[in-house]
């Protein structure tokens, strides 16, 4: 059986999905960059990307009440801003054990 959608063929269920809502109505997502951070942003840029953050957190867990989806969002968001991204962990690791070695 086939399924088309303004006469376009849905072959998977997300060409389904997307031909059925429309592109711009689709969920972009969570921005991990937000949540996360980037290497080498300041300290005012990473105090401005996490009151952001914070202020998006809340929003989702507020959807999130009546929105099951974002209920889920909002779990992922929390748990993304307390990961450290490997390369700042490791470059700190790299700089305690050089201190280490030249004690």
């Amino acid at each position: 059986m086939r399924t088309f959608i303004a006469g376009q063929q849905a072959v998977a269920a997300s060409e389904f999905v997307e031909l059925a809502y429309g592109f711009d109505e689709l969920s972009v997502g969570i921005d991990r960059e937000l949540f996360v951070g980037v290497p080498g942003e300041s300290p005012e840029e990473r105090a401005a990307r996490e009151a952001v953050a914070r202020e998006v957190l809340e929003e989702l867990r507020e959807r999130g009440e009546t929105d099951e989806v974002s209920a889920y969002d909002a779990v992922y968001a929390e748990a993304l801003m307390h990961t450290v991204p490997l390369l700042r962990s490791s470059d700190r690791v790299l700089r305690s054990f050089r201190k280490g070695a030249a004690a």
